[in-house]
């Protein structure tokens, strides 16, 4: 399953839900002021960039945003939303195609690191991430962490979300750290409609280490993008990356 198979025209007409899920103001203010004071004045540059759920906002803050995506259908939602010159987007992947200049900030949020579906993909994220930093800029990324905890012993499929019209549920490659999240949405018909997305999972440990390999060091590492303390029992982490100021 290619990611640009799965972020295709359906799949990016519906992925706007204003007002509710990731677009609800508790997820996306807290996100936008974090990123807001991480780039303190400077450009920014969203890895996978989608229709502009955070970008929009941010610029709209007065940080000059650039975007790197591969699904041209998520591009064009975004520009009928905003002028491609006000949010420029270079199409493709985001471990491997550079956009021009330098950024105060990159940022990659929602687990879609995870869309990364290798270590040596994920790895190269990370050095194309430190490749677009000036000194001292950084590389914040938001990730769930691994729910293994919820997997029944000998069995290969859990839950995550049931609510009225919608079941959620990952299917688990625990060898291969490949996990595929099934959406199955559903009326009072027969027939239900599904959209899968399948994800490499990452560890916190995992993820820093990538980060060394790029010549990144952890800056912080938070429960959510509020500040929240990160714990054992915390479903997802925001860790920032810093580069040295003197490379």
């Amino acid at each position: 399953m290619r990611q640009e198979d799965v972020w295709d025209t359906e799949a990016a007409a519906s992925y706007d839900t204003p007002g509710t899920g990731m677009f609800a103001p508790d997820v996306l203010e807290p996100a936008v002021k974090r990123l807001h004071e991480l780039a303190a004045g400077g450009p920014a540059l969203e890895f996978a960039i989608g229709t502009g759920r955070v970008a929009i906002p941010l610029a709209a803050r007065g940080v000059p945003v650039t975007g790197i995506e591969l699904s041209q259908p998520m591009i064009d939602r975004l520009h009928a939303k905003v002028g491609d010159t006000s949010i420029p987007v270079i199409r493709g992947d985001m471990a491997t195609v550079t956009a021009p200049g330098t950024f105060a900030l990159v940022y990659i949020v929602y687990n879609t690191i995870s869309n990364l579906l290798t270590q040596e993909e994920q790895v190269a994220c990370f050095r194309n991430a430190a490749r677009h930093l000036a000194p001292g800029g950084c590389f914040a990324v938001e990730l769930e962490v691994p729910e293994l905890r919820r997997l029944p012993p000998g069995r290969q499929a859990s839950v995550f979300h049931t609510e009225p019209g919608y079941l959620g549920v990952d299917t688990y490659d625990v060898l291969n750290q490949h996990l595929v999240s099934h959406h199955f949405r559903f009326d009072d018909g027969k027939q239900a409609r599904l959209f899968r997305s399948p994800h490499r999972y990452i560890w916190p440990a995992e993820l820093d280490l990538m980060a060394r390999l790029a010549g990144l060091d952890r800056e912080s590492r938070h429960a959510e993008w509020s500040g929240t303390p990160f714990t054992a029992e915390s479903p997802s982490h925001v860790t920032v990356y810093r580069k040295p100021a003197r490379c």
